[in-house]
This record gives C-alpha cells, structure tokens and sequence, in this order.
C-alpha cells in the first residue's frame, strides 16, 4: 500500500471505516492529504469517487478530514427563537411581534392563539397549558365532557389523555351522563 498518507492519517482513515484498498484508491485519484478532501467537498461525491463506499462512511472521512460536523438525514437544523415568538394553532405562521392574545393571524385569518377554558381552575387564557393551574387544556366541544371527569375523581393530568384515547362511542356514553346531570 503506498500512499502519501502518514501513517497516522492512514490509521485514521481506517478508523473511520475505510478499508486499506479504498485509502490506496484515495492516494490513486489525487487524494493523498487531508487538506485534498476540501477539493472534493462532500461526502456524495467522495462516494462518487470510490466505489462501494457506505454514506455513513464517506460522512464520517469527510467530517474528519474538513472538521465539520457529520449531516445525515436525521439532523435537523437547531433553531433557537425568543420565548415570546407565537405561531398560530391552524397554519404554523409566525406572528408579528406586535402580536398580543386574542388576535387574528396574518396568513389564515383564523385566531391565532385561541382562548381556551380550564376544566380544573375555570380560568381561561392561551395557549396549551392552563396559566393558572397548569392543566392542559382540551378542546371547547369537550370541556362538558372534562368537568364530568373532574368531578368523577380522575386526576388532572390523566383527563386529556383519556379524552384523547376514547373513541366517539365512548364520547357518546359521556355525553349522556353529562346531560342527564344538567336535568
């Protein structure tokens, strides 16, 4: 095997998962330092340029050999947003900074951030969780049907889940104890 690879590099480049031939191929092309690996730029081509090489492979050479992070498919980009930024419930849109609760969204004309009643506390405001209690809040059209279950003895954080998880048969059934303790 004669490459112009030390020895080192060499050791690394198996470590990485290359086998002997494929660094003696690397040396064959034109690639002969770390510093060649810029020329080639990423781990798609380095693949293009050895055959039978894994993507998993090529990702780790060309992170080692550029200094740059391994990218795969499964890395998603980090956002950090300020905690005030408020997307609206229906489209995902960023709303404006002037943005306050209770207004409509820009994009879908719907309100952005809904105001939900709390089944636990009965306060109200936007938002998933309850400002006051933290419960979650479940949607309006079953806010009936999680009273009951408050009153039934059911913890806090197990009605959501359980209204989640019934189906619309089971709904049914609640509804009719809900009506039958109004009457």
């Amino acid at each position: 095997m004669s490459t112009a690879f030390s020895p080192l590099e060499t050791k690394i480049l198996q470590a990485k998962g290359l086998t002997a031939e494929q660094v003696s191929l690397l040396a064959e092309i034109g690639i002969a330092a770390k510093t060649d690996f810029a020329t080639v730029g990423d781990a798609a081509t380095l693949q293009q340029l050895i055959p039978g090489l894994d993507a998993s492979v090529a990702s780790e050479v060309m992170a080692w050999a550029t200094g740059a992070a391994p990218r795969s498919a499964s890395t998603a980009p980090i956002v950090v947003e300020s905690p005030d930024v408020v997307y609206c419930v229906h489209c995902k849109t960023k709303q404006p900074k002037d943005y306050s609760s209770g207004d409509l969204c820009t994009t879908c004309g719907k309100q952005a951030e809904p105001i939900l009643s709390c089944y636990w506390c009965t306060s109200s405001g936007p938002g998933m969780f309850c400002r006051q209690c933290g419960a979650e809040f479940v949607p309006t059209a079953e806010l009936d049907l999680a009273m009951l279950l408050k009153r039934e003895g059911i913890a806090k954080d197990a009605i959501p889940t359980q209204l989640k998880a019934l189906t619309q048969a089971d709904k049914d059934v609640l509804w009719g104890r809900v009506r039958k303790s109004r009457g």
